[in-house]
């Protein structure tokens, strides 16, 4: 099986608590995008909203103790197992302890230190 990687659609900015609402209030105030409050219950996400973003999704999270705002994306594949298999063979390093996801996912890291959800393609 060939492994192929897509971009996902979601975009998630790990925002520190106290820029927090400043930054909601530049997407929905300033730029004017319909921004939406989700629910959530986390031990480290106080709150979240999300607002459409061109043909994707931005998610802005409330992270407590975070100290400078951090971009996650999404990364999609047919098989996830088998996927990661490949990126541990090419020392990707595979994040899991960033936060709980379903056992069918994971975090992920690029050699800048950026972080990925790795799932599978809908």
């Amino acid at each position: 099986m060939e492994i192929r990687f897509k971009g996902g659609v979601k975009i998630v900015m790990k925002i520190p608590a106290e820029k927090y609402d400043e930054t909601v209030a530049f997407y929905r105030d300033v730029l004017l995008f319909d921004v939406q409050e989700l629910p959530i219950t986390h031990p480290t996400v106080l709150a979240t909203h999300r607002l459409a973003f061109g043909q994707n999704i931005l998610q802005l999270d409330c992270v407590k103790g975070l100290t400078d705002s951090r971009i996650w994306l999404e990364v999609c594949t047919e098989d996830v197992e088998s996927a990661t298999n490949y990126l541990r063979v090419n020392d990707v390093t595979i994040r899991d302890e960033e936060e709980d996801i379903d056992p069918s996912m994971h975090w992920i890291e690029d050699p800048a230190g950026n972080i990925f959800l790795l799932k599978k393609m809908n």
